[in-house]
């Protein structure tokens, strides 16, 4: 891994907190992302132990090491805002976009660029 970070590669973990995650990757391996599991999304705004244990600590977690933190399967503005106000750095789900066909990325992709310069 730290061969392929030399030659531009980052890495993610991917589910952070679930199933075989561990602090120990992320002493271990050379990654640049942590990804918060989706599980510990979808009922934040309801369950004040997601609440506390997606944002506030591994927000906190990825920020003091320098990872960037992305949480999984937001589908709410709600959840976007609570997350991004205690220091997430980005997001994806739904409330981004549904799936899309491999084939329509690049259409998909064209289009949220136009949206995003305000070119209708």
């Amino acid at each position: 891994m730290q061969f392929l970070k030399t030659r531009g590669l980052s890495f993610a973990l991917d589910d952070f907190g679930t199933g075989y995650s561990s602090l120990t990757y992320l002493k271990r391996l050379p990654l640049d992302v942590l990804k918060i599991d989706r599980s510990f999304v979808q009922d934040l705004l309801d369950d004040r132990s997601d609440a506390v244990i997606a944002p506030r600590t591994i927000v906190a977690l990825g920020c003091n090491l320098g990872l960037r933190v992305v949480a999984e399967g937001v589908e709410k503005a709600r959840q976007r805002d609570f997350l991004f106000q205690v220091g997430c750095d980005a997001y994806q789900g739904f409330l981004c976009t549904q799936p899309v066909p491999a084939s329509d990325v690049a259409a998909f992709v064209q289009t949220w660029q136009r949206g995003a310069r305000g070119i209708g």
